[in-house]
């Protein structure tokens, strides 16, 4: 029931109910459902339309979702620079330590070969930021095929050098006795007179002239392979296999500080001068073999002499003159 107005007359001094004009009735109810309607419509428009206003909720899930983002192409800058050092790491590792260690490089394509085949990244698509993600997981997943690669190369790199380092060591590299002043060197490698039928002979060794028993020494790492006196004009000798194919040995010896089986290393006292055998004087007749073929033995005194006494040495040695055996 609407409410009944009442104006003050103030002629009649009395109280005079006011009665509504034609047409305001009408009025009234056609203003309140065009209010009804625009009401309506707004509501629809912000229903339609979320990012006209947005929940707190929503506020928040918009800033992790910038902030993902900035993440990622902070990941991406890194990413970048990771790659840039493994590059560098892959250069040297090409050009320096396979090169050194005789080792073939590899290749750019395999180092940074794609990964063939069904579409892997299948459950990363359909989001806003799709691609986005779908790149920095491929760079990350081809970063991790280069480095697994550079590690399986360094692994290898690490192999050859400690094959390299007992290599360095099993090499007969230093003189088979104390040789300081360079005198006891008394016949070299080459055509020599033999001191027992005077005819020109190839002599495949080095004679060092010494007392009777001075400390004949290991010139390299190894294992004693023989020490007897069953071999023709050596008498008691010593032979030492190094490996890598290499063989170094001792003749004329008096006695033996080592036994058959027995593993050296470069410098252990392994026998004592003497002049057993076919020998003309107490003297070290030295060798070393080379896959089963005797070598001059003056190529490989690196390990004990400077540059200037290995030129007197290789001097000495290159004198045609007679042999002690």
């Amino acid at each position: 029931m609407s409410k009944v107005k009442y104006y003050y007359d103030s002629e009649t001094l009395s109280y005079r109910r006011i009665e509504p004009k034609k047409g305001k009735k009408a009025i009234n109810i056609s203003l309140f459902f065009v209010a009804a309607f625009l009401f309506g419509g707004i509501c629809l428009l912000i229903l339609l339309n979320t990012s006209l206003v947005s929940t707190p909720k929503e506020l928040s899930q918009a800033r992790e979702l910038k902030n993902y983002e900035f993440q990622f192409e902070l990941l991406n800058k890194k990413m970048a620079q990771v790659e840039e050092v493994l590059e560098n790491i892959e250069d040297r590792d090409n050009n320096i330590y396979r090169v050194y260690f005789e080792a073939n490089p590899i290749p750019k394509e395999q180092r940074t070969a794609g990964f063939g085949g069904v579409n892997r990244y299948k459950h990363l698509e359909g989001f806003n930021q799709s691609d986005l993600i779908i790149g920095a997981t491929q760079k990350l997943e081809k970063l991790q095929k280069r480095l697994v690669i550079q590690s399986k190369s360094l692994d290898e790199i690490t192999d050859l050098a400690k094959a390299k380092e007992e290599l360095l060591a099993a090499i007969p590299a230093i003189q088979p006795i104390s040789n300081e002043n360079l005198t006891r060197m008394a016949s070299g490698y080459g055509w020599r007179s033999d001191p027992f039928t005077k005819v020109r002979k190839m002599h495949k060794g080095m004679d060092f002239t010494a007392p009777r028993g001075t400390p004949v020494y290991a010139t390299g790492n190894g294992v004693v392979v023989r020490a007897d006196n069953n071999s023709s004009g050596y008498g008691e000798h010593i032979r030492i296999d190094h490996g890598f194919g290499y063989l170094s040995l001792y003749g004329h010896l008096s006695k033996y500080n080592v036994r058959k089986g027995q593993k050296v290393k470069r410098g252990d006292l392994i026998g004592f001068v003497g002049s057993t055998g076919r020998s003309q004087a107490p003297h070290c007749h030295y060798e070393v073999w080379k896959d089963g073929e005797r070598i001059d033995p003056i190529n490989f005194y690196y390990g004990s002499l400077s540059a200037d006494e290995y030129e007197a040495l290789l001097h000495a040695a290159s004198q045609e003159n007679q042999s002690l055996d």
